[in-house]
């Protein structure tokens, strides 16, 4: 199966359901997932105004928390009803804050890496973040990854960084010269300290969501309940220029929607698979992302984009199709 087999136990049917719908439904979510990956960017163009951003960052993320503890709420009430009435040792709930301070301090960081090198720079460079991921997946979930593996996950970097560097090219418009290429020491620091927080809150992550026995609708609550609290503060104290609700679009409820929806997959995926399979997801969007780019805003692939495509689809074959 692409990406890794749901793991049975728990999946995402009942267990008297056949083997191939549990495998068609864990397909059509990673490819749900991918599509969502690859459509965040284009949908954020589409809420521009004037080239600019017209809402506050941070009362979408303080949304997208919401709708993602209501969405948790709800499947809660469907698939795991007789579970409300139980009480949850505090044990068990308080590693779910730390999983939020780590997504709160990781989504804050890329804000402030902007500050010390261009976005270019900073598209390539987070891609490293994969080579992070990979090894505190197999430090902390004792997964011995073979060199064939960690090729693929190398082969993985490489598509990203390609892509971004080159992979869309607008020809009507030539590049600015104040776009040049640029990063201070400081931002190197930032960057690893970034990539490092970024693999260390997926995978601390996936390991409390594997290590505990209860549903993980359930656990989802708690992880959200303290995400929105989180981020809440966070909106409150950047005392944000624009209105909780000014600039809000169509396009902005979309990117809200689809968001929470790819979080909730994320957690499906944590559960019953691994980081590992959230990577290729997220290094396959690039070619929605392409797709849409230029279908939207007449953006040209290059060569770059090509390469990219071949790179992942070698690491594709390295990890998943080589025994």
């Amino acid at each position: 199966m692409l990406f890794g087999n749901p793991c049975p136990a728990g999946g995402l049917v009942s267990p008297a359901a056949p083997v191939v719908l549990e495998k068609v439904l864990w397909g059509l979510m990673l490819i749900l997932s991918v599509v969502i990956y690859g459509s965040h960017a284009p949908l954020l163009a589409l809420s521009k105004e004037n080239g600019h951003i017209p809402f506050s960052a941070s009362s979408v993320v303080v949304l997208i928390e919401l709708t993602k503890l209501a969405l948790s709420f709800v499947f809660l009430l469907i698939w795991d009803r007789r579970r409300l009435g139980i009480s949850v040792p505090w044990c068990h709930v308080a590693p779910f804050a730390l999983s939020a301070l780590l997504y709160a301090a990781n989504n804050n960081l890329v804000v402030h890496l902007q500050l010390f090198m261009d976005p270019s720079t900073f598209q390539v460079l987070s891609n490293l973040k994969i080579g992070s991921t990979a090894f505190l997946f197999s430090m902390f979930l004792h997964q011995r990854l073979t060199l064939r593996k960690w090729v693929a996950l190398c082969l993985l970097m490489a598509a990203g960084a390609f892509y971004t560097y080159g992979g869309l090219q607008d020809l009507q418009r030539l590049p600015a010269s104040e776009m040049q290429l640029h990063i201070t020491p400081v931002g190197l620091m930032l960057m690893l300290l970034y990539c490092l927080i970024s693999g260390l809150s997926a995978v601390y992550t996936e390991v409390v969501l594997k290590t505990q026995d209860l549903p993980l609708n359930l656990q989802n609550l708690f992880l959200y309940l303290f995400g929105v609290l989180l981020n809440v503060i966070i909106h409150l104290t950047s005392s944000p220029a624009a209105g909780f609700w000014e600039g809000f679009s169509f396009w902005v409820l979309l990117v809200i929607v689809s968001q929470a929806l790819n979080g909730l997959i994320m957690s499906v995926i944590m559960k019953h698979s691994t980081n590992i399979t959230r990577l290729f997801v997220i290094s396959c969007s690039i070619m929605v992302n392409a797709v849409l780019s230029v279908f939207l805003f007449s953006l040209h692939l290059t060569a770059f984009f090509f390469l990219s495509v071949l790179l992942i689809g070698l690491a594709v074959h390295l990890y998943y199709g080589v025994k």
